[in-house]
């Protein structure tokens, strides 16, 4: 670090696509924090003889412009799928939608008693429930007394300024959906530990946007069959 700590913050975009899993690597190497995309955006702050560096390794042509210190606790990779999400709305002894991402092999799931929502107004209570199996993740029909469908389903990119999964372990994970109906950035964010956790489910405000809208009320369908749940109830 240079003399008292002082931090440099910078913004820049390369003529050309990079090896972002490379520049993220040199990064960590140079203790500097931030991310890159593998379009050539990159967001560097730390030491300023680091971020010089890590500049020049991006060759000619590079544009940048300064920026604020935002205090990441990663290097990391954005733009880059890192897994499925999977949204099942679930008549069961309670209606409800099976919210679920991709972490490490398996689906971590919340239930949500109203749906997601694209109005960041909305903070949807999400209660997390057992770890699923990616196998289920195309199931629609009936279930017991019930039924489920696939409401929506795409992939998902991690973001924020912690690494994943330790975001989800501290209790706030911010993350990108490209869904059919859920897209742009949401954030998790833990209320109440316990046996079976209490997290709001918000929608942040970007483009994806749609304040004061219901989209599961907007769009009942299955992104599957087309059907809405009703179809599959006896």
């Amino acid at each position: 670090m240079s003399p008292g700590g002082r931090k440099k913050a910078l913004r820049a975009t390369a003529p050309a696509p990079v090896d972002a899993e490379a520049l993220a690597e040199q990064a960590r190497g140079l203790g500097l924090l931030g991310w890159v995309r593998p379009t050539g955006e990159v967001h560097a702050e730390g030491a300023p003889e680091a971020v010089e560096e890590l500049l020049r390794a991006l060759g000619d042509g590079v544009t940048t412009e300064a920026a604020r210190v935002e205090g990441h606790e990663q290097f990391g990779i954005r733009g880059v799928p890192a897994g499925v999400f999977v949204v099942q709305e679930h008549q069961a002894t309670a209606h409800h939608y099976d919210f679920r991402l991709e972490v490490g092999g398996v689906m971590r799931s919340w239930a949500v008693p109203k749906g997601p929502s694209l109005d960041p107004a909305a903070k949807r209570l999400a209660v997390q429930v057992e770890d699923h199996g990616l196998a289920h993740n195309d199931f629609e029909g009936g279930l017991g007394d019930g039924a489920v469908i696939v409401w929506d389903r795409g992939t998902y990119e991690q973001g924020g300024r912690v690494a994943w999964p330790e975001a989800l372990d501290r209790g706030h994970a911010v993350f990108v959906l490209h869904g059919e109906k859920l897209r742009g950035g949401f954030a998790l964010q833990r209320t109440r530990p316990g046996a079976k956790p209490q997290w709001l489910l918000i929608k942040r405000r970007d483009d994806e946007a749609r304040p004061g809208s219901d989209v599961v009320a907007e769009r009942p369908e299955s992104v599957v069959s087309g059907k809405p749940l009703g179809d599959f109830l006896d």
